[in-house]
């Protein structure tokens, strides 16, 4: 039965590639359109081929380090889990520009069939997520017959997804940061307007960032939490390895069922339409999970752990689109506020996104609490992969948001009618909450599977007991504590690095390029687009080395009990940071678009204005280091895992 599970891999992966080949049978629309996309497409491909350039000698490093400190195999898996972290970051990406266009051209019929164009294109991405992680895990299992030596895998595909989110991060946010500040702000000309030189770079890093940052996080979420999962059922003998790939294998065929859910009913409420499809991916998956928990273990203690992981994520669906709706009482007041200047709209924000962090960490905790006592340390895991499952779902609901991003952009840029903007407006406004869904739900899903991981570093450096009085184990939780506000430090400062480059090169092109403002001069976006793409590529090493470096350094000076201490500090304080800044930035954003519909003054206003400088604040924390400090926890948990038995036995203390 083992060999249905990379056949269903395949499947997801065969699944996304008839969904491409339908999307690109699409019209593209016109002659100005072709060519706006076409730039959007070199710029992001670009930048991702110099970043694999950059990481290839890392890479190599590191497989050598794996395959003398560790064994062959394992260098192996980190190689691969490289590879396909690159691969489901690089293909989804190309998904993305590609259907960018042919929605904006598709919004000319109405808002039914750009949602299903701009669903399918995301669709692409989740669906290649899923399958290419369970090709990969389960085939190196086949392969080696043993969990352990595909650890690597996980390892690769965490590395490649931190530098992925980090550099991404920096790159959209530093260019949408520089787009809004002069164009907006400055110049008062309408977001995604051709005359801005900063318009094609911001558009860029929506695929950069959201669309191929995303996949590769959610990549190696999903795999890695696989693996954990794996791991700590080896306890329990050949069915608790194998019951985990089934759940994945299960959740993938729940996943490509539920995408066909996803249809605007009369209301045309579209947050609604998209989440039918989550719905009933994860009613569908409980049904799955049930018969797979019978069929393995007679009983159905770890189907409730499962179904507390589903459970989770609908309600931290939920909690994120009540703080982030742009319909809803908390972004309303952050709207208002800004009505008294940008001081008041920034901390109502802040407010806001403190407040949130509160019902989502109750929610993870009454998950714990029961996944715990249904199947143990085991039944966390298994809770953790059921979240996970739903992983192709959700791909495919986020990556819709950067595709509607860029066909709001195409849109503006060649002077469609109102109409048209009207429609892709509406869909770029939920795709705001689309993706703070989604990072709720990877932070979320982080938390666990860290736990997961922990548990498992826990077991491999053989420590029954962490004692939190001792002062080696309080100096790892303070340290761990502080990590996630170092990184986040260290990826916010780069942003504003590369903002402020790309601030002064905007104001120089409108001071020196005669007729911008009229029309008549073509701004050099291409200027902006490497100014951004060098910056983004030279600040993101830092962050990323912070991660492999630190848990190396704890675990051979102050030992495994201060590592354990280190990596039950950063999962809590990560955690917390991450839904604070990711729930943050999307409230802020849609404040200022609820400004924009003609609230408060509406666009041009002071009102708009000072939402727009709340909204430039919230930008680096919900798409660069709010969503960057998801990998960085299951990084430090990686390198732990890995290295354990050389910090027993050469720790100094």
């Amino acid at each position: 039965m083992i060999i249905l599970a990379p056949l269903i891999g395949v499947l997801a992966v065969l699944f996304s590639t008839f969904l491409y080949f339908n999307i690109v049978s699409k019209p593209p629309g016109n002659r100005k359109m072709i060519e706006i996309s076409n730039a959007i497409k070199e710029g992001a491909i670009a930048y991702l081929m110099r970043q694999y350039r950059t990481l290839v000698p890392l890479v190599l490093v590191l497989t050598f380090v794996l395959f003398f400190a560790i064994n062959f195999p394992t260098a192996i898996s980190f190689v691969l889990g490289a590879l396909f972290s690159s691969m489901a970051g690089f293909f989804g990406m190309n998904v993305s520009v590609k259907s960018n266009t042919r929605v904006a051209n598709y919004a000319q019929k109405g808002l039914s069939e750009a949602l299903k164009l701009a669903f399918r294109g995301g669709a692409v991405t989740g669906m290649l997520v899923v399958g290419l992680g369970l090709l990969g895990v389960s085939g190196l299992y086949i392969f080696y017959g043993d969990p352990k030596l595909i650890i690597g895998f996980g390892f690769g595909a965490s590395l490649i997804s931190l530098f992925m989110r980090v550099g991404g991060g920096i790159y959209t946010k530093a260019a949408d940061v520089g787009a809004d500040l002069v164009g907006k702000v400055e110049k008062g000309i309408p977001e995604d307007d051709p005359r801005n030189p900063a318009v094609i770079a911001d558009n860029v890093g929506d695929n950069v960032g959201d669309c191929a940052g995303m996949a590769a996080d959610l990549f190696e979420s999903y795999a890695i939490t696989l693996i954990a999962a794996m791991l700590l059922g080896l306890a329990l003998g050949i069915n608790g390895v194998l019951y985990p790939i089934f759940v994945a294998t299960a959740a993938i065929i729940s996943s490509i069922i539920g995408s066909f859910f996803v249809r605007l009913g009369k209301d045309k409420d579209i947050w609604k339409a998209l989440y039918r499809g989550l719905l009933a991916t994860a009613i569908i998956s409980m049904a799955f999970f049930f018969i797979l928990t019978v069929y393995f273990f007679n009983n159905i203690n770890l189907f409730f752990a499962a179904l507390s992981g589903i459970l989770v994520t609908l309600a931290i669906g939920y909690i994120t689109e009540y703080y982030t709706l742009r319909e809803n009482k908390p972004v309303r007041e952050i709207a208002e506020a800004a009505k008294t200047g940008a001081g008041t709209n920034i901390i109502t924000g802040i407010a806001v996104g403190l407040k949130s962090t509160f019902p989502t960490a109750i929610v993870i905790v009454l998950a714990i609490i029961a996944s715990y006592y249904f199947g143990g340390v085991y039944g966390i895991a298994i809770a953790a992969l059921a979240m996970l499952s739903l992983t192709g779902i959700i791909v495919s609901i986020d990556s819709y948001g950067p595709i509607t991003d860029n066909a709001g952009g195409i849109a503006e840029m060649t002077g469609m009618p109102s109409r048209v903007r009207k429609i892709t407006d509406e869909l770029d406004a939920v795709g705001n909450t689309t993706k703070a869904v989604t990072k709720g739900f990877a932070i979320g899903a982080a938390a666990l599977a860290a736990l997961s991981l922990f548990v498992a570093y826990a077991e491999e450096a053989k420590l029954t007991v962490i004692n939190i009085l001792n002062p080696s184990v309080v100096v790892g939780l303070f340290i761990g504590g502080a990590l996630p506000f170092l990184f986040s430090s260290y990826t916010m400062k780069a942003v504003g690095k590369t903002a402020f480059n790309v601030v002064e090169e905007v104001r120089r092109q409108f001071r020196t390029i005669k007729g911008i403002m009229q029309g008549k001069g073509r701004p050099d976006y291409a200027r902006v687009v490497d100014i951004t793409t060098k910056a983004a590529l030279k600040e993101f090493l830092l962050p990323g080395m912070l991660a492999v470096i630190s848990p190396i350094i704890i675990g051979f000076v102050l030992g495994p009990q201060a590592l354990a201490g280190m990596l039950a500090g950063s999962i809590i304080t990560g955690f917390l940071l991450a839904i604070m800044m990711a729930n943050t930035g999307a409230a802020w954003d849609n404040a200022k678009k609820f400004i924009e519909q003609g609230h408060f003054g509406g666009k041009g206003s002071d009102a708009h204005k000072a939402a727009v400088i709340g909204d430039t604040v919230g930008d680096p924390f919900k798409d660069t280091a709010g969503p960057s400090i998801n990998p960085l926890i299951k990084v430090l948990n990686m390198v732990a895992l890995l290295f354990a038995s050389y910090f027993i036995m050469f720790s100094l203390l």
